[in-house]
């Protein structure tokens, strides 16, 4: 099984951002699909998380600009990032809660990461 992020980039303070992540590889199901963020020096941190059942939930301090979304018939979670502000630079990851098999453990799998800058 595989993540792969894309869509990071360079852009200046209001701008936007479309990070999409892909899975691939042999799979059952996934459940939980969220992104993580991690600036220089800190901490990985939750920014976004999405149920199987389509629940979103967000950290603070990007709630109401940022909206994650996935779909399921191309195994993919997207990440829209509006309103961007220099606080928001740091590599994102994507992450899903996998199963394999029917009957086997579900298990936690990470992309590659995709920097986001956001300049003043």
């Amino acid at each position: 099984v595989q993540l792969q992020a894309f869509g990071g980039g360079l852009v200046q303070l209001g701008g936007f951002l479309r990070l999409s992540c892909v899975v691939s590889g042999s799979i059952y199901r996934i459940n939980l699909m969220a992104w993580y963020h991690q600036a220089p020096g800190k901490q990985r941190e939750l920014v976004a998380a999405i149920t199987d059942m389509g629940i979103a939930t967000y950290t603070d301090s990007v709630q109401g600009r940022f909206t994650i979304s996935r779909d399921d018939n191309k195994n993919t979670v997207y990440l829209q990032m509006n309103s961007l502000k220099p606080e928001d630079t740091a590599v994102y990851y994507c992450n899903a809660a996998i199963k394999r098999a029917r009957w086997g453990e579900e298990n936690d799998y990470w992309g590659q990461g995709t920097q986001v800058t956001v300049s003043s």
